[in-house]
Order: C-alpha cells, then structure tokens, then sequence
C-alpha cells in the first residue's frame, strides 16, 4: 500500500471504528432522516437507556460525524457526515491510483 494510502487509512480509522458499531449506525441513520434530534427523542426509538445513547452520540460528535446545538436547556444532534465522506472518497481515490498503478507494472 503507497504512503499516501496508508496516512489516509490511519486518518480514516476513527470513521471505522465509530461505523462499526449498530447502536451508532442506528443513530447515524436516525440523524440522516431528520433535520435534528434531542437524547430523549433517540432514546425513544432505540431500545438502549438514555445514558448509553449519550455515550454513543459523544462518541459520534468526537469522531466528527455528528454535530451539537443548544437551544434553552436540549442539546440537539444534527448529522454531520460530509467531512466523513470526503476522507472516504479520499481514500477510495488514493486506493484506485495504488491498485491501476500496480496494475501497469504487470
């Protein structure tokens, strides 16, 4: 794997981690349906507590891939995936140039 590839995939690796997961994937498409949600609203969907679903979204915001705005006393989380793909498409891009590079060796 070229060296380019490879700082992206380390890059990439948080986005991974953060995906492997089905609570946060639930989430993630939850947020990706609606224009914002509050804990309470997630909580009620899921069949987790409130406090994991905190846990999942502060995961999730320190990945980068949700976003927080505060409005009187709610927090509401808004996905916030285009940073996420841009390093995804990145790293696709980057793997292709490896493998047609490759591929014109042979």
């Amino acid at each position: 794997m070229a060296e380019q590839s490879m700082k992206i995939l380390k890059k990439s690796a948080p986005i991974f981690a953060m995906l492997q997961d089905e609570n946060r994937q639930q989430i993630l498409l939850m947020l990706c349906a609606v224009d914002k949600l509050t804990v309470n609203q997630i909580t009620e969907q899921l069949e987790l507590s409130r406090p994991a679903v905190s846990h999942h979204l502060k995961l999730l915001l320190d990945a980068g891939l949700v976003t927080v705005t505060r409005a009187g006393t709610e927090r509401y989380y808004t996905v916030h995936l285009n940073g996420a793909i841009d390093l995804l498409k990145q790293l696709t891009a980057s793997l292709e140039a490896d493998l047609d590079q490759r591929e014109a060796r042979y």
